[in-house]
């Protein structure tokens, strides 16, 4: 690092670990999660493209949500894991605003796909009469169309300021990828304009949708008792855990992070927290959406039994 290049235009990132065995250990450890990540969601995808009972809106946003945490986590990871393995640390000005990009656009996405996701809960346990006009499929459609156009423009108007203003510092970004808020500690400018955008930005696809799904659940298990069967109480009870579960994982360390002025935040705890929203809840959501529910497992036994049969 000490030999770095300053009139280069490359970034420098200092990555999540240190090269020691305890930061081997770690390495190893995240590359397991990734490969979990990794098959978790191909997995959830093919399986409800193939099983014609997952063929809902519930499944169609949850496979809509795989996907996002399969491009996810595959745009921090592996560079992370390339920077560590050959103590290369320099990502291209280009490469940099590549990553800022998808990371913001998958991000911003996965939010608004979950509050969709409690959308569809909702209606379903406390409006079941209405749920085939509210939850239609083009209904479903504009949905995932809407948290995927939202997310590009929102990331787009952010990387769009972030490669526009001058860096005269440090190229060194402490952080193990092109965190915007990261970058702009080593701008030469005043960015309390740009910091406001942020912190509305956050409010918006983080604390807004996060307020929203909260009450949706709250809603969801006063109307639980309405449902006359003692296993679909279960099952709506279990939907809910599940869902907060995830959203909690990623919704509070993201929005704990962003929120913050740049006066209370530290670098080493700013990656700690991104290590949340990035690697870990990508592996979880497949893990837990699947091993907690009734009709993914039904799903997953009926498609190994038609590729024994197939086989046999």
């Amino acid at each position: 690092m000490e030999n770095y290049n300053a009139t280069s235009t490359d970034f420098i990132l200092v990555g999540l670990l240190l090269p020691s065995k305890l930061g081997s250990f770690l390495f190893i450890l995240i590359l397991l999660v990734f490969l979990l990540a990794l098959i978790g969601n191909l997995t959830m995808i093919l399986l409800i493209l193939l099983e014609n009972q997952l063929h809902t809106p519930m499944y169609f946003l949850l496979s809509q949500l795989s996907l996002v945490d399969l491009n996810y986590i595959s745009t921090i990871v592996p560079k992370m894991a390339f920077n560590f393995l050959f103590e290369n640390k320099s990502i291209s000005f280009l490469g940099c605003g590549v990553q800022s990009f998808f990371f913001l656009t998958l991000g911003g996405a996965e939010a608004l796909l979950l509050t969709s996701m409690a959308y569809d809960r909702y209606v379903a346990i406390c409006f079941p009469l209405h749920y085939p006009i509210r939850m239609n499929k083009n209904a479903c459609v504009l949905m995932i169309a809407a948290s995927w156009v939202m997310g590009s423009i929102n990331s787009c108007a952010h990387t769009a300021y972030a490669f526009h203003i001058p860096y005269c510092r440090s190229r060194v970004i402490n952080h193990f990828f092109c965190d915007i808020p990261a970058m702009l500690t080593l701008a030469c400018m005043d960015t309390w304009v740009y910091e406001y955008t942020v912190f509305v930005s956050t409010t918006v696809f983080l604390v807004l949708p996060f307020i929203g799904i909260t009450c949706s659940y709250g809603r969801v298990l006063l109307a639980v008792h309405r449902i006359p069967s003692s296993e679909g109480r279960k099952k709506a009870y279990s939907t809910c855990s599940t869902h907060l579960t995830v959203v909690t994982f990623y919704y509070a360390p993201f929005a704990y992070t962003y929120l913050r002025p740049r006066s209370f935040r530290s670098p080493t705890e700013d990656k700690v927290l991104a290590v949340f929203y990035t690697i870990i809840t990508p592996m979880l959501n497949p893990v837990i959406y699947s091993l907690r529910n009734k009709e993914v497992m039904g799903g997953f036994r009926r498609i190994i039994h038609r590729i024994t049969l197939v086989k046999a």
